[in-house]
């Protein structure tokens, strides 16, 4: 992979299987013969995204956007085709997994940063800005449990922002706290991007907001990418 590519996509294609029930799927672990309908999530897509490019993805339900989403972030794998990521990822998808509900804010913020392969130390060094960031005061030593989902979004989003991540992923995650705090997520984004020299993938159905980080959209329906270019005409073909 070029050192200055960091995303590569090549003709990627991702099938599910999608069996009546539980029972059929269990089943199926066991014989080959379990009936099942295949749905084609991703269907032979191809891309690269280069170091501190910010690209928006566009597509309505269902168009594959999550499923790329996933295979990036290695939640899931490509059926075929080949993927290459080089960097430190940040998801902005479910800002609360990883969390242990029973460990403080503080120690879960250790337990996430390993998650994304730091070192206690480094870990150390975010943490003052971390806890911060968060705005969850004298909670930050309080069981996770006893959280709001708003305070544990937000503990969540600071983590992933505060990370010095290589690769940005956002997915609609910037709903997290009241208005002002919004304001500071995107703030905060804008300051990675310039700043750090970091690739973003957004997806989004918000064209003001996708133009506002992206200068390039890549378009998807059905699984397939139809476009994949110029943020403004991206929105064009996404708005017929």
């Amino acid at each position: 992979m070029n050192s200055e590519t960091v995303i590569r996509f090549e003709n990627v294609t991702k099938e599910y299987k999608l069996y009546k029930n539980n029972k059929k799927r269990f089943l199926a672990i066991f014989s080959k013969k379990v009936k099942y309908k295949k749905k084609l999530a991703v269907n032979d897509v191809s891309f690269t995204i280069k170091r501190g490019e910010a690209v928006a993805l566009f597509g309505k339900n269902g168009a594959g956007k999550s499923t790329i989403l996933k295979m990036i972030t290695g939640v899931t794998y490509p059926t075929s085709g080949e993927i290459e990521v080089s960097g430190r990822v940040s998801a902005l998808l479910e800002l609360t997994a990883g969390f242990d509900p029973e460990l403080t804010g503080r120690e879960n913020i250790y337990l996430k940063g390993q998650l994304y392969g730091l070192k206690d130390s480094e870990i150390a060094e975010l943490e003052d800005e971390i806890v911060a960031f968060a705005e969850i005061d004298e909670y930050i030593d309080q069981p996770v449990r006893s959280y709001s989902s708003g305070m544990k979004a937000r503990l969540g989003f600071a983590v992933s922002v505060n990370i010095r991540p290589e690769i940005l992923i956002v997915d609609e995650a910037l709903s997290v706290g009241d208005k002002n705090f919004r304001k500071k997520c995107l703030k905060k984004i804008n300051g990675i991007i310039e700043n750090d020299n970091v690739t973003l993938l957004f997806v989004t159905h918000s064209i003001g907001t996708a133009r506002e980080f992206c200068n390039r959209g890549m378009v998807m329906v059905k699984g397939k990418k139809v476009f994949d270019g110029d943020i403004d005409e991206a929105i064009e073909i996404y708005n017929k």
